[in-house]
């Protein structure tokens, strides 16, 4: 179902938007990247996370980790990862399909600033062989996503 609810939420919001179906899996930063010939911070993963009693969706690129100090600084508490089910259960999409389209709740988004170093990155779409390609700002833009600073990149 999880793929059926991002076809029919690009139809809807961005009917430009190509699905890509790989065939393959991309569920994982290493896989995407590999599947689409691209360096993994152009994957754009997305992280279910609570902070207190909030639950949020963090866009990031592939190579970013979540920094719990920056977090607290903007979050205002310490961020907490879901669990497979709990993402499963608030997302609508599995663990490997997670993405900000279609989802089964309405939550706050986030988008970390070092996406921003793309022209293009390649989010999940709801199932672990689908993704697709677009701008960083249009994805912020779709999503309703709040740009923040909160990851630490890899050195």
């Amino acid at each position: 179902m999880s793929a059926e609810s991002v076809m029919a939420w690009l139809a809807e919001h961005a009917p430009d938007l190509a699905l890509i179906d790989h065939s393959r899996s991309t569920a994982t930063v290493a896989e995407a990247a590999d599947v689409l010939g691209v360096e993994p911070g152009r994957i754009a993963k997305t992280l279910a996370f609570r902070v207190g009693e909030t639950v949020y969706l963090l866009l990031a690129r592939g190579d970013a980790r979540l920094d719990n100090g920056k977090c607290k600084a903007e979050l205002g508490g310490r961020p907490r990862m879901l669990d497979p089910e709990e993402t499963l259960a608030v997302t609508g999409h599995a663990v490997g399909g997670v993405c900000p389209f279609g989802l089964a709740s309405d939550l706050p988004i986030v988008a970390d600033r070092s996406l921003l170093a793309y022209e293009t990155v390649f989010p999940a779409a709801g199932s672990q062989t689908n993704s697709l390609e677009l701008t960083p700002q249009r994805l912020a833009e779709l999503v309703g996503a709040r740009w923040v600073e909160i990851c630490k990149l890899p050195e």
